[in-house]
């Protein structure tokens, strides 16, 4: 399987984001303007991001008129029915994402991230639609917080589902990946704030590593998923991390300013390294090149003794995370920072000022 996508996946086809005013709608949007598209369907409930995003791409994008805007909420089916009626295609990446958040109002998580999930998943497969593509994240894999438990549970949820279509009509897959430079809520923007005030960045605690792409890395990750994975499958990128360290060092050198920072310590439900793959699922993960396959598990409840055996001895004691995967140096760092439309964007405007 090559790690490749085709540039014709959605030629004359209509495609709904759910989440589409955020981050990766906007990468995704822009992406499938450029395909010979018919229709892009944004649902989100926020009527002013979508305003801002409709303006935009009207200035912007000569395809504007393939996109449609539908006000709607995943917690409540009715909005999604009514939006979903004629998609071919569905990217779901509506979600409440911010982990400290979620620590003080874990219903709310549940309800968006594992009630609104099933309720996407229920009114895709009554329309007919044949694909659809969830954006889960590397806080499912080991949860200790309430958005990475809701996430584990919305991974869960798809996959069971998976299990209950004709895969010959309807493909449901997963995407799980780590921290998106510059997504909205990352902190990236908020140091580069600080800097740009003249103020110590802020952070965690140095050693602590996460995994980092780019937004157009994440949408290369959901194409994957969409052209080359079969029903239940969780795609991973094989991203590469640093330090919290690392990446202020690097941001303070590409601004040109001296290295300040201001210690805050672990906010509620953060770890200090993250997982992409657990050692269960990376004994099972097949290696697809610049990607992790991890297959649905197809058994039913009536297991085959010998089947289970076998299945028991493929174990392995490593695991995908952050401190073992590729760990970036400080050049490497702000290379791939510099390829962030954002950071460069404000670099310019940092050194115009100076």
């Amino acid at each position: 399987m090559p790690d490749t996508v085709s540039s014709t996946l959605f030629k004359d086809k209509t495609v709904m984001i759910t989440g589409g005013t955020g981050s990766f709608g906007n990468a995704f949007l822009r992406r499938a303007l450029s395909d010979d598209i018919a229709e892009v369907r944004v649902f989100s409930r926020d009527e002013k991001k979508q305003d801002d995003m409709r303006r935009e791409i009207k200035q912007n994008n000569q395809h504007y008129h393939k996109v449609r805007y539908f006000i709607g909420d995943v917690r409540d089916i009715g909005t999604v029915r009514a939006a979903i009626k004629g998609v071919d295609y569905l990217f779901h990446a509506a979600a409440l994402k911010q982990v400290p958040s979620c620590e003080f109002f874990p219903i709310e998580a549940v309800k968006t991230n594992v009630l609104g999930t099933n309720n996407v998943l229920t009114a895709a497969a009554e329309a007919g639609v044949k694909r659809m593509i969830c954006l889960s994240t590397d806080k499912a894999a080991y949860p200790v917080n309430a958005m990475g438990t809701s996430k584990a549970m919305m991974e869960k949820v798809i996959v069971a589902k998976s299990r209950t279509v004709n895969p010959d009509q309807m493909k449901i897959c997963c995407t799980r990946y780590g921290n998106v430079m510059c997504s909205r809520g990352s902190v990236i923007p908020i140091w580069m704030e600080q800097l740009k005030a003249g103020k110590p960045l802020q952070i965690t605690d140095p050693t602590m590593t996460r995994f980092i792409m780019s937004l157009e890395e994440a949408v290369d990750l959901v194409l994957f998923a969409f052209e080359h994975g079969t029903n239940g499958d969780i795609l991973v990128q094989k991203a590469p991390s640093c330090t919290i360290e690392t990446l202020s060092r690097a941001l303070c050198s590409l601004f040109g300013v001296g290295y300040s920072t201001s210690v805050i310590g672990l906010r509620h439900g953060e770890k200090m390294y993250e997982t992409l793959l657990t050692k269960e699922e990376y004994a099972v993960a097949e290696d697809r090149g610049n990607f992790f396959r991890v297959p649905c598990d197809k058994r039913g409840l009536d297991y085959d003794e010998a089947k289970d055996r076998a299945a028991l001895k493929r174990t392995v004691s490593a695991e995908f995370n952050s401190d073992n995967t590729q760990i970036l140096n400080t050049e490497q760092v702000k290379a791939k920072l510099m390829t962030i439309p954002m950071v460069s964007g404000m670099l310019s405007a940092f050194k115009g000022r100076a």
